[in-house]
């Protein structure tokens, strides 16, 4: 039997229909490379010690960012996010404050969100909510020549180092579909994350970091 020019056509009508060229169905990988910004929201304690009030700061920091995305369903997504460390400032507050630096450290944020994403899966844009988990790994830290003459006058460098912690992350963002394969997506992400910092001289401060992330990225299903 030979089908006519109007059944081909209603055939692939339907076939657009059910294989919509936006959608993010269940099993959808994908990857996303672009720019992240992070803007810590400081509470500095007070450093123990003889010398009252020295407070800290941290410095902003933007860095080349990716991501990993599995959609597990058709709504929700597990978001992996990769890179390679951000870079901060301690500076001095309080009594130190416009001192300059007292120490710096890389910070690694290893994190799993899952996100709810809204609308149907063929739709263009996707807004959604996440929520998961971040283990923040500080390392190379280093103490300035203000904190040694601060702490250890006379003395050899005063080493520092923050303790590692595993903190929530809350996210809102949204994906735009720029066509079957190519997206754009954007993302506020704010972790609850507290540190303690501690001196080689024996003296310890802690400090509220609750770091808000800015990211955009360009990205492509598979």
């Amino acid at each position: 039997m030979t089908l006519s020019r109007q059944h081909l056509t209603a055939a692939a009508i339907m076939a657009s229909s059910t294989f919509p060229a936006f959608a993010q169905q269940a099993g959808t990988w994908s990857l996303s490379a672009g720019v992240t910004h992070i803007k810590p929201s400081v509470d500095s304690g007070t450093m123990t010690g003889n010398i009252p009030n020295v407070r800290v700061g941290v410095s902003n920091d933007t860095r080349v960012t990716g991501a990993i995305n599995y959609m597990a369903t058709e709504h929700l997504n597990l978001h992996l996010p990769l890179g390679l460390g951000f870079r901060h400032d301690v500076t001095g507050d309080g009594v130190l404050a416009g001192f300059g630096k007292v120490a710096e450290t890389k910070a690694l944020p290893i994190t799993l969100i899952g996100q709810y994403r809204f609308f149907e899966a063929e739709a263009r844009f996707r807004p959604y909510l996440g929520a998961g988990l971040s283990y923040v790994r500080f390392y190379k830290e280093q103490g300035s020549a203000l904190l040694t003459a601060l702490t250890n006058p006379g003395g050899p460098p005063t080493g520092v180092s923050f303790k590692s912690k595993l903190a929530p992350s809350f996210q809102i963002g949204g994906v735009y579909n720029l066509n079957d394969k190519w997206f754009v997506e954007g993302s506020y992400t704010k972790t609850l994350l507290k540190t303690r910092g501690t001196l080689s001289t024996g003296q310890t401060i802690d400090v509220v970091l609750d770091p808000n992330c800015f990211t955009l990225q360009l990205g492509y299903k598979f």
